[in-house]
């Protein structure tokens, strides 16, 4: 069984990823030194930034730590 996200879950990786690029940048933390801070690999980072990976919800608490933010506040709408 193959997984396929239709537009909605699209959407929603595309809204995820530009919420994590924004804290980052408004932080001033390259996608390298973010990547580092959360244990994850750089191009895992890009990839989520780009809304091309369905990150687990361990990665997204790791990002949001090493944000400095809570998890919950990337997700809300």
């Amino acid at each position: 069984m193959k997984n396929e996200y239709g537009p909605p879950e699209h959407k929603f990786l595309g809204i995820l990823g530009l919420r994590i690029r924004t804290v980052r940048v408004q932080k001033k933390l390259t996608q390298e030194t973010l990547a580092q801070q959360a244990s994850l690999d750089r191009t895992y980072i890009g990839g989520v930034e780009r809304g091309e990976r369905n990150i687990t919800v361990l990665s997204l608490k790791k990002i949001a730590n090493a944000l400095g933010i809570k998890a919950s506040s990337l997700i809300e709408s």
